[in-house]
């Protein structure tokens, strides 16, 4: 497994995805949550299991674009969220089209109506905090180890936000309060298989001066990749269990967290060692 050699590769995977996410972005942006838009939650306790297409028929005529997810241990109740600010009496007509066609109770429900101030809020500081990290991050790494590595650990940081928000992009999975905490998360879960293997590069290049930087890098990635695919493998049985198993609110949050451990994983692999090879060489690719 030649790395560096089939650097080119590894970027072009990367920039297709990006690029794929960031046209799909500019002509459909991103699928904002009620979180950042504000508008409407309805929660149901139906009585029994309802389709979530049998639903939808209901909610077509109100908000073709709602959000429709079972919950509850036997997946009788539904979460309907709407990113429009919907009005008393139609949340009732909502309510009574599901008493009429399914036999609920009119008084098993919950109806909340949100604003998109606390989104913005919440947005803001994740991006600053995100942006902090990075500067702290780049001051430690290059302390520890030099400049450069830094530069290439914050490159695959950026990688992986870009990548889990293309991704959010091109299929229209909703951007919520939960994305914005896996992706927080994910900085912390990547920036330490990166420095990992850096750590790997830097003890070899001390051990082993007469190979070639690319062989050293090469070397040091795979004496590295054991434990980086058996850290993942457990990570991803873990949260990807709580995906399976959990009720929705805990899927929004188990969704990005394993895309985010994918890519992480990834970046530290194919991308930030390429970069770091790239800049200590003053090559462009």
């Amino acid at each position: 497994m030649n790395i560096i050699k089939n650097r080119k590769y590894s970027y072009i995977v990367s920039l297709a995805i990006i690029l794929a996410g960031l046209i799909m972005f500019f002509i459909n942006g991103l699928n904002y949550g009620i979180d950042f838009t504000g508008g409407t939650m309805i929660q149901l306790n139906i009585g029994s299991f309802v389709e979530v297409n049998d639903a939808r028929t209901i909610m077509d005529e109100f908000d073709d674009k709602a959000s429709i997810i079972h919950a509850g241990s036997n997946k009788e109740e539904l979460i309907i969220r709407s990113s429009l600010d919907l009005e008393n009496n139609e949340i009732s007509e909502i309510v009574n089209g599901f008493v009429n066609q399914f036999q609920m109770d009119p008084e098993n429900y919950q109806a909340q109506k949100f604003g998109a101030f606390m989104g913005r809020e919440i947005r803001d500081r994740a991006i600053m905090s995100v942006g902090i990290a990075a500067l702290l991050m780049l001051a430690y790494i290059s302390i520890r180890f030099q400049f450069k590595f830094g530069l290439a650990a914050i490159a695959a940081l950026i990688h992986d936000i870009l990548i889990a928000l293309s991704i959010y992009s091109i299929l229209r999975l909703p951007v919520n309060s939960s994305f914005i905490a896996a992706m927080l998360t994910i900085v912390g879960y990547s920036i330490n298989d990166t420095i990992v293997i850096f750590d790997r590069i830097r003890e070899e290049l001390k051990n082993n001066g007469r190979k070639t930087l690319e062989e050293t890098i090469n070397g040091s990635v795979k004496l590295s990749l054991r434990r980086t695919i058996n850290t993942t493998i457990t990570t991803i049985i873990a949260v990807g269990a709580l995906y399976v198993l959990g009720v929705e609110d805990v899927k929004v949050l188990a969704l990005p967290l394993l895309l985010g451990m994918l890519s992480g994983t990834y970046s530290s692999l194919f991308i930030a060692t390429p970069v770091w090879f790239s800049l200590k060489k003053g090559k462009t690719i």
